[in-house]
């Protein structure tokens, strides 16, 4: 047997991109994605990427291994550039919806992006991004989506749109395999920055792993009706956009939605799965009864970030859905870490004893090779007893091919054979990892990941503030919100700036999601000995105050959750 190994025949790179092939010629027949009253079948979604991918590479000149970005929420299009692009050779750049301009042009920048198609709706903000590139730097071609559901007005003038991109491709165009499996596919950033920008990238076989572990770590059966109220353009929506053509299931796309949206679509469409954030549980749990049309069978919900709080978890069961847990990172594009329910004992527990269980992170998913919780100091696991925390470290092929154009941050992000994920937790006897806190100061906000420094590295441009440090503050709608702690400058002249003109400051610039909404003026800012500020001390002075009521004060709980 010494004689026998990896052959032409056995040794093909895996990709998730043969998923569609497959149910196209399977199940051909079968809705693939729906979008208000429009529905098509895999067999229409496949030769449209097809087609996308033909015009990409012989058309627009799109080589292998270029940047492609994308500013779009959950409509067809997008569905569609997830398989169309990769297609064509070329790395799939999702973009969030959500930044403001002046980020958007450092991602642009960074990236070395050629190509950028943006939602109709979008377009002032990709306009107003270009606007802020550097005199050299070469913009990249700008390619509008249409829908036939808004107003396409502000499309006159353009030579190219997304329609006329597909109608210049070949339906049966061979798309353009990998080479190798470890070919970036995929570039994502990790938060809306914009001084130094962590773009992470994944290969073929990485985005195969995750589509298929997912799948298998929630139980997906073939052909579920899965609703997009996760965002594609977050970590490509925990990589179901490949996972979904896998299994042959529907895709049911909305651009905006509140709670009594949801529930129709979920009526109309019969829908199974959907994934999202805790901030889309409390949107249901909260929704008008009116609005809460009865669901025809159990709805399986998967969220992830910061844990579900119990009434929640409660309210939104008791309404008919089953809720999962997991945990991952933008580094390991999808979930790594899932409660894995044990039924046949927890089932019976107290309610409240049922969503402390349920709010765990849980154990690594079947294709993740292992997980760990380590000391800091010596790298050595820390013990099985609920109470010693550590860092949380992971390894397998889920984990990112490393940071673009930043060797640093891959270095000390990576090493020793394992992904430092930067956040502390401890492992309860039982082999359940919990999340305790984030050492990177992480500030988890309907499912966005807000760093507290780079918001404090805006505030400190404000004029009149001496320090600054942010924590999280409970909120009842978001999960956490930023709360800012700021020592103003001494001898100011004139009134020194009220919390409300601190917040409109940094609605100015940063993107509005960062923005804290609750500002707090100290003397001093509590220090150690050398000087550091404690942020642990701010943390529990934050609690202190207790949780946010409502959703006001970033963007309204409606508008904020159409833009999920």
């Amino acid at each position: 047997m010494d004689q026998l190994g990896p052959h032409s025949a056995n040794n093909s790179p895996l990709s998730p991109l043969g998923f569609i092939e497959r149910t196209a010629i399977v199940h051909g027949d079968r809705p693939s994605v729906v979008y208000n009253q429009k529905v098509y079948t895999w067999s229409e979604t496949y030769h449209r990427c097809l087609r996308l991918a033909s015009a990409l590479s012989s058309q627009l000149r799109i080589s292998p291994g270029d940047v492609v970005s994308v500013i779009s929420p959950n409509i067809p299009a997008m569905y569609e550039m997830h398989f169309g692009v990769p297609m064509s050779g070329a790395v799939l750049n999702t973009i969030n919806t959500r930044l403001d301009s002046r980020t958007i042009s450092v991602l642009l920048r960074h990236s070395g992006s050629r190509l950028l198609f943006v939602d109709l709706l979008s377009l002032p903000l990709a306009r107003s991004a270009f606007e802020l590139l550097p005199a050299g730097h070469r913009p990249p071609l700008l390619i509008p989506i249409e829908d036939p559901y808004e107003d396409n007005s502000d499309l006159t003038g353009f030579d190219l749109t997304y329609e006329k991109v597909i109608g210049l491709g070949d339906p049966d165009f061979r798309w353009i395999r990998p080479t190798s499996e470890w070919s970036p596919m995929i570039l994502n950033y990790t938060s809306g920055t914009t001084s130094a920008p962590k773009g992470v990238v994944h290969c073929h076989r990485g985005i195969f792993l995750v589509s298929t572990d997912s799948l298998i770590d929630w139980c997906v059966p073939q052909h579920p009706v899965f609703l997009w109220t996760l965002p594609m353009f977050h970590a490509n929506g925990w990589c179901f956009p490949w996972g979904v053509a896998a299994v042959a299931g529907t895709n049911v796309c909305l651009r905006r939605f509140d709670g009594p949206t949801v529930f129709a679509a979920i009526a109309d469409n019969r829908v199974t799965h959907l994934c999202g954030a805790p901030v889309v549980l409390n949107m249901l749990a909260n929704s008008p009864p009116t609005a809460s049309r009865s669901l025809y069978g159990t709805v399986q919900i998967m969220t992830a970030g910061a844990p579900p709080p119990a009434a929640v978890l409660a309210r939104v069961e008791s309404l008919g859905f089953a809720v999962s847990h997991g945990y991952g990172l933008t580094e390991t594009a999808g979930l790594v870490v899932s409660c894995a329910w044990k039924g046949y004992h927890w089932d019976r527990l107290p309610a409240g004893e049922r969503a402390r269980m349920k709010a765990r992170q849980g154990v690594r998913t079947p294709m993740m090779t292992t997980m760990d919780v380590v000391d800091e100091a010596t790298a050595r696991s820390v013990p099985w007893d609920g109470l010693t925390m550590g860092e949380v470290v992971l390894r397998g092929g889920h984990v990112m091919l490393g940071y673009l154009k930043d060797k640093e941050a891959t270095a000390k992000a990576i090493k020793d054979g394992w992904f430092y994920t930067g956040d502390v937790g401890v492992m309860h006897p039982d082999g359940y990892l919990e999340i305790k806190d984030r050492s990177k100061d992480v500030i988890i906000s309907g499912g966005e990941n807000i760093s507290s420094v780079e918001v404090e590295s805006v505030m400190y441009e404000h004029p009149a503030v001496n320090e600054a440090a942010v924590v999280a503050r409970p909120d009842e709608y978001w999960g956490e919100t930023p709360c800012a702690f700021v020592g103003l400058k001494e001898g100011l002249v004139g009134q020194p700036p009220t919390e409300a003109e601190v917040i409109a400051w940094c609605r100015e610039k940063m993107p509005h999601y960062m923005v804290p909404k609750t500002v707090v003026f100290q003397p001093e800012l509590p220090k150690t000995s050398t000087g550091k500020i404690q942020k642990y001390v701010l943390r529990n002075m934050a609690k202190k105050l207790g949780p946010l009521a409502g959703g006001g004060g970033r963007d309204s709980p409606t508008t904020q959750a159409s833009k999920l």
